[in-house]
């Protein structure tokens, strides 16, 4: 029996899956990603202060934000 064949045979007795746990899955995988995203807000600003005085300190000049 090859793998292919022993993979739709345990799919055929499996059962029907609910798709209701497919998008219960997504939505805890989600919300888990929303939560590291939103972890990191706000983390530029944080630091403004610490970086221009970097950039004082070294002669740069130290601009925030765009291209």
């Amino acid at each position: 029996m090859t793998f292919l064949s022993t993979v739709f045979a345990a799919t055929e007795n499996a059962g029907h899956v609910d798709g209701f746990w497919f998008g219960l899955i997504a939505f805890a995988i989600f919300m888990a990603l929303g939560a590291v995203v939103w972890s990191f807000r706000d983390v530029a600003n944080r630091h403004a202060a610490k970086a221009d005085a970097y950039a004082a300190a070294h002669g740069g000049s130290q601009q925030h934000g765009g291209h």
